[in-house]
């Protein structure tokens, strides 16, 4: 174990930790155009690039960097890479496939930086190296008249993520976090490439898993209850495994119940700043998101907590500070 891992555990141990917010939310604050997104070295590329966030690591880094010191100095302990989308498979979209490993080594050291530049002795921080979802899903049929058809398979998805895996290492991550599971085999497909890199460069870092419910039903895309999904993904025995995204903190309270309940391992939380409202917004005030996180942790369901889709360093500030003086769950 790295003495960063090592660090990281204990403090897990004392206290809960703060992961950061929503990246996509603070980026739509810049109000950035479709210049932004290309700079000078994509002035000419052949398609649109408004709205490929990741991006914006070569391109604009300095607004990346700046909504990562944002919510350091909002109080968080862990920030995430802006590489949500940064795989081949993904960025084909934009004719961007190429640049997939520079943009995840580009995100992790962006992301380094400004945490080493904030970091203290008291306060260490982490950068947390995120291999998201996927587009495409390797359990769900795309031809209604083909229940066998897929828009990937899980050996894409290996090679997808042991790419990023390595881009994240190589830039300074100190975590993997596979994080808005809607697919439990894509998530095993990225448990697989982040455990084959880990042998073949013959080092580890601590992995996250976080998936997503995705409505009131209570199961995720493909159809798994949160006992389900939690067991789907055990053996690979994260640093701690929860949920993110879909639902605001009402709603999603009675799951992270649920993997407080089941857990062997350390639990991790990051909602909704409530549930989007007719314009597509997020209307849950930092205070009364704080006000339902305090209770989770009262409750002892946390040892990680942060923000998704709507939440800012306001948001992570008042959860910072509703929790600070109660102990994390225990991790037997």
């Amino acid at each position: 174990m790295s003495d960063r891992s090592a660090q990281l555990k204990q403090l897990m141990a004392e206290r809960i930790l703060i992961l950061d917010g929503a990246m996509g939310t603070m980026i739509q604050r810049h109000k950035l155009e479709e210049e932004d997104y290309r700079g000078e070295r994509f002035a000419d590329w052949p398609t649109p690039l408004k709205g490929m966030n990741d991006l914006l690591v070569l391109t604009r880094p300095e607004i990346i960097a700046g909504i990562h010191r944002e919510y350091l100095e909002a109080g968080a302990d862990i920030i995430e890479t802006n590489n949500f989308n940064a795989t081949p498979s993904d960025l084909v979209r934009y004719q961007l496939q190429d640049y997939a490993y520079e943009i995840n080594v580009a995100a992790a050291k962006l992301a380094r930086a400004v945490a080493d530049d904030v970091s203290t002795d008291d306060k260490p921080r982490f950068v947390a190296g995120v291999l998201g979802p996927n587009q495409k899903t390797a359990s769900v049929s795309v031809d209604v008249t083909d229940p066998g058809a897929r828009a990937i398979n899980f050996d894409e998805l290996v090679e997808d993520y042991s790419l990023a895996t390595r881009g994240l290492i190589e830039g300074g991550a100190d975590i993997i976090l596979i994080e808005t599971v809607f697919d439990t085999l894509n998530a095993k497909a990225a448990v697989f490439a982040v455990q084959s890199v880990f042998e073949d460069l013959g080092a580890s870092l601590p992995v996250m898993i976080s998936g997503t419910i995705t409505d009131a039903s209570g199961r995720t895309l493909t159809g798994q209850v949160t006992e389900a999904f939690y067991n789907s993904l055990r053996h690979a025995k994260p640093l701690t495994i929860g949920l993110n995204c879909a639902l605001g903190p009402g709603e999603l309270r009675q799951y992270v119940a649920e993997i407080n309940r089941i857990s062997e391992t350390g639990v991790s939380a990051h909602p909704n700043a409530g549930l989007p409202n007719e314009l597509g917004e997020y209307d849950l005030t930092p205070d009364e998101m704080a006000a339902h996180i305090q209770e989770w942790a009262e409750s002892g369901f946390l040892n990680i907590v942060g923000g998704c889709c709507g939440s800012s360093p306001a948001h992570i500030k008042a959860i910072a500070e509703a929790v600070a003086d109660i102990k994390p769950r225990t991790v037997n």
